[in-house]
């Protein structure tokens, strides 16, 4: 009979249960604050870019916002309904990427990879830009520091983020519900209003919209859904995240998805509805959203925190890119299409080899930028309706293949999605490709190619490793250890005590010039040799040159050669010290060696450290 035995009084009850990691995951509330703020900061500027647009045919124009906004909730919708479906499809993520892989093939997928990796490096220079872009507009004086500024707040997201997705999440929270809450209130409170209660924000700004346009085209349609669709960047980053989410992942995920649609729609219709009930007029140097909160609640305090709320959200919608990519780099890593140490993950669920991949090439932009936020813009969403467009071709050919009730209809809708994603797609390209859009025309296949050449080269290694395969048994071969010695100390104790423990023979080496100097101290070093005989030879190596880890490689081939069937092992003995600053004051010695024996032979390597504290 066994007894199972606890602490004297404690309940094993009581015994805290083992960490799965999933308190370190998101709920569907964390998960839209950590994964929806691009996509919730984009009413920002996404009715006022098709403001813009339409102002090119006058007040005329201005009169399709709504029919024009209307079309791009309805593609909202389809979105979120085709990205809800890639969830339950695809609970590893990977979004469109995933999708690809299973159903338009390996090139294909690798299309959507690419064209996400772009679009999150962009959205975070872009996303940090524009809040920095908000905070110098209230404050002139900063705008020569724009750069610094935009570099810090990056630094400040990719902090938060090393700490953990939930951390960045519940930091962000506050935030996102206070934009939201102030939208919201600017709405319901401007549907009440027959004419806008001030108009001070527009005051003394010239406006942008065309004196002699009349005529709307459907060409000028186009572009302004199209330029209106970047307020649909976003919208695949919870798909793309799924294995962030808490157990049950797709019913979290699935939530979260749906109620960033629910949220995302009910603002850009009630903004459209509000600019076509004021006859807003788009003005250089005012925001639409700054407009509409003048013309709704008043010039007053409600107007500066939904301007100053509106740059935190901007500034922080990066963090959508920090949730998405390393995930997404995971995928690709496990597919071996991407170095393998973006599979890595650390405490508290977080991907930091992706993060700070991130941090590092969005900064590289911000640099490339000077922190303007009109370098970057055109090259922005290109990257993500590629991605919207192969989602949703991709879960065409999979309700093709699937079985069940109502397939037809969302294959029907899917395509229909694919369509309307796919003429944007091209709409926006062409009408940015002049201002920059063809570095994104560039990027993208180059990216394929980079992935194809990891690939490549993974392949290459697990043929030479034989992964895959049973390989051969384990068999002893007889062993010579040779240790570099320099002098005799503890060190040189240690390292031949190590070196007999580990092969059949051991031999020690040391290096001799023809210098008189070195000549003397060589002598000196084989006369103590002798006088302590520790059972070992030692080999001397002379060179004609200055070249420590050069003679040390040649004796090992020479060894090899020689003894074929014999494994060559180099113990390479070096100090420890106690401080680290103290590492400065060492001669690097084992450094030059190691290197030396490792690009000319196939010997093993062993670096033994011997503290000194």
């Amino acid at each position: 009979m066994s007894v199972l035995t606890t602490e004297a009084g404690a309940d094993p009850a009581d015994e805290e249960p083992p960490d799965t990691g999933e308190r370190h995951r998101l709920t569907a509330v964390t998960g839209l604050a950590a994964l929806s703020l691009d996509a919730v900061a984009s009413v920002a500027y996404g009715p006022e870019a098709i403001v813009l647009v339409l102002a090119a045919a006058g007040a005329h124009g201005l009169g399709f916002t709504v029919p024009v906004t209307l079309a791009i909730a309805g593609l909202l919708a389809v979105l979120v309904a085709s990205y809800r479906q890639v969830i339950a499809a695809f609970p590893d993520g990977g979004g469109s990427y995933g999708v690809a892989k299973t159903h338009l093939g390996a090139r294909t997928s690798l299309v959507a990879a690419a064209s996400l990796v772009l679009d999150y490096v962009l959205n975070v220079a872009v996303a940090v830009t524009a809040g920095v872009a908000a905070l110098t507009s209230a404050f002139p004086a900063l705008y020569g520091d724009r750069l610094w500024l935009c570099l810090l707040v990056l630094l400040l997201i990719t902090g938060v983020n090393l700490r953990g997705m939930v951390e960045s999440a519940k930091a962000f929270i506050v935030p996102t519900v206070v934009f939201v809450g102030s939208v919201f209130v600017l709405i319901v409170v401007g549907l009440f209003r027959s004419e806008p209660v001030s108009t001070a924000a527009a005051d003394g700004h010239a406006s942008a919209l065309a004196d002699n346009g009349t005529t709307v085209g459907a060409l000028l349609l186009l572009k302004a859904f199209a330029s209106g669709c970047s307020a649909l960047t976003g919208v695949e980053a919870i798909a793309n995240a799924v294995p962030s989410f808490r157990v049950p992942r797709v019913k979290r995920a699935q939530r979260a998805e749906i109620a960033l649609g629910a949220v995302l729609g009910v603002m850009l219709i009630g903004l459209a509805v509000l600019i076509s009930r004021f006859h807003l007029q788009p003005v250089a140097g005012v925001t639409v959203l700054a407009q509409l909160a003048d013309a709704s609640l008043g010039h007053n305090w409600t107007f500066y925190v939904i301007q100053f709320a509106t740059m935190i959200l901007l500034a922080l919608s990066a963090n959508t890119s920090f949730g998405g990519l390393p995930v997404l780099l995971k995928l690709l890593a496990r597919d071996n299409y991407a170095p393998h140490v973006f599979a890595l993950r650390a405490d508290r669920q977080v991907h930091r080899h992706g993060v700070l991949a991130l941090a590092a090439v969005s900064g590289a932009l911000l640099v490339f930028s000077g922190g303007d936020t009109n370098t970057l813009v055109p090259l922005f969403a290109i990257g993500v309706f590629v991605g919207f467009t192969v989602a949703q071709a991709g879960m065409v050919r999979h309700w093709r293949s699937a079985r069940g009730p109502g397939r037809r209809g969302k294959a029907l809708l899917n395509g229909f999605g694919a369509v309307l994603t796919g003429i944007a797609a091209v709409v926006v390209t062409a009408s940015k490709f002049e201002e920059g859009a063809w570095l994104i025309v560039i990027a993208l296949p180059l990216l394929v190619a980079v992935f194809e050449t990891v690939h490549r080269a993974y392949a290459r290694i697990g043929e030479r490793l034989g992964l895959g395969r049973i390989p051969e048994h384990p068999h002893r071969d007889r062993s010579v250890v040779i240790v570099p010695v320099s002098s005799l100390s503890r060190l040189t104790s240690e390292a031949l005590t190590a070196a007999a423990s580990l092969g059949d023979e051991v031999r020690a080496v040391t290096v001799c010039y023809p210098d008189p100097e070195d000549r003397a101290q060589l002598h000196a070093l084989e006369r103590a040799w002798a006088q302590w005989d520790p059972g070992v030879p030692l080999v001397r190596l002379t060179c004609g040159r200055r070249s420590l880890g050069r003679p040390i490689a040649a004796y090992v081939r020479e060894v090899s050669s020689a003894e074929p069937a014999t494994r060559v092992t180099v113990l390479i003995p070096e100090a420890e010290p106690e401080r680290l600053w103290q590492r400065l004051l060492q001669n690097q010695r084992g450094a030059v060696v190691a290197h030396a024996v490792r690009k000319e032979t196939d010997a093993v390597i062993c670096r033994l450290r011997f503290r000194l504290f």
